[in-house]
């Protein structure tokens, strides 16, 4: 398989050594020349995870990582384009693709706070036509951390990814290929639920808006070891809770994955199966500054992902007053409406649609 992965960041890296190590021809895209120049120059990729500490080499050929900061020249390359940035980067990148997307292609946004219908609206606004399906999942497939320029260290591979199609009419052209990359892949319903099996708009605006004082006052802090205490739990269930019930009131069935799998011992396996949070702290990646003005927990998952909840939530006819609460404590942390900047359906267009506008969107895409 022809395989392109779209970003520099630590999930880009993870993706682009794995989809190497399954055989794929893979090329892996920056924006930054430089970044691009550095890599070339270093010759490989260094990855270590459970499997121990090795070696992906950069250059041409089987079993070897392409390097390219021409973006045509990657979408042309590719019958999978992944995606693992942060869904702050959507609206810019997608406009500089949207052109050069073609019949058959499939998109892969690990995960996408509804980025399959930011995606899919810029190529149908930029007059591109083409049958592709765009793709999102709850979680990255990966719990990684780049240590340098060349350097990846994955702690656990997702092996649950619960995934939906958007438009949904392609489904089966697109899990047919995205399960070849990524076997763990789970279809279900479409692309809106799976924007709302998004796990980071739940574990991270509880974690940092409940430890503020700590992640300013300590030089570092691990939100997701000691950070992580039965009280702020309490809130996180509460909230994963509430998206639950959006996706009830949406009338979206189970699994929804509660958040509540993933520190447990037993019972059905969440995302990341079994141990995972364990193997999280145990790394030490996560001990880190944040800065609650800046960091992507706020700007991305609190910003765009709980206001996309909260939206949802309204439009449905469904309350989500715990959401809501945190988005407030964050506007007011930040200073700036965070609801009003966020990735909602007024903001997106979408909020006059009734239900059944909704569903035809969903199965069939948007028109140009």
């Amino acid at each position: 398989m022809k395989i392109s992965v779209i970003g520099g960041g630590h999930g880009c890296y993870a993706a682009a050594v794995e989809m190497v190590e399954k055989g794929a021809e893979v090329v892996l895209w920056r924006r930054d020349a430089s970044a691009i120049s550095e890599l070339a120059e270093l010759g490989n990729i260094n990855v270590k995870d459970a499997k121990g500490e090795r070696h992906i080499a950069i250059g041409e050929g089987q079993g070897k990582l392409a390097l390219s900061n021409s973006l045509e020249d990657a979408v042309a390359h590719a019958e999978l384009i992944i995606i693992p940035l942060p869904s702050t980067s959507h609206e810019s990148l997608a406009k500089d693709l949207s052109p050069l997307f073609k019949d058959g292609q499939v998109v892969f946004l690990p995960p996408g706070t509804f980025g399959c219908y930011v995606f899919h609206k810029a190529m149908r606004d930029s007059g591109n036509q083409s049958k592709v399906a765009f793709c999102e999942t709850g979680t990255l497939p990966y719990l990684a951390r780049k240590h340098g320029p060349n350097k990846v260290v994955i702690s656990v591979y997702a092996t649950r990814l619960p995934t939906g199609v958007f438009p949904k009419e392609l489904t089966d052209q697109a899990i047919n290929i995205l399960q070849e990359a990524y076997p763990s892949v789970e279809p279900i319903e479409d692309g809106l639920s799976a924007a709302l099996m998004n796990a980071g708009p739940v574990i991270h605006p509880p974690l940092i808006m409940m430890n503020a004082g700590p992640l300013e006052h300590f030089e570092s802090w691990d939100i997701h070891n000691e950070g992580t205490q039965r009280s702020i739990r309490s809130v996180t269930t509460a909230l994963d809770n509430e998206r639950i019930a959006v996706r009830k009131a949406l009338g979206y069935g189970p699994s929804h994955f509660p958040l509540k799998n993933h520190y447990a011992e037993e019972g059905e396996e969440w995302m990341y199966g079994r141990g995972a949070h364990g193997k999280l702290t145990d790394s030490g990646d996560w001990r880190e500054k944040i800065d609650l003005l800046t960091h992507r927990y706020m700007l991305e998952d609190t910003r765009l992902g709980l206001s996309f909840i909260v939206s949802v939530g309204r439009w449905a006819g469904q309350p989500t007053p715990v959401a809501e609460g945190l988005l407030s404590m964050a506007s007011a942390i930040t200073g700036r409406d965070l609801y009003a900047e966020g990735r909602t359906l007024d903001n997106l267009g979408l909020a006059k649609l009734s239900r059944d506008q909704m569903q035809n969107l969903l199965f069939y895409g948007a028109s140009a």
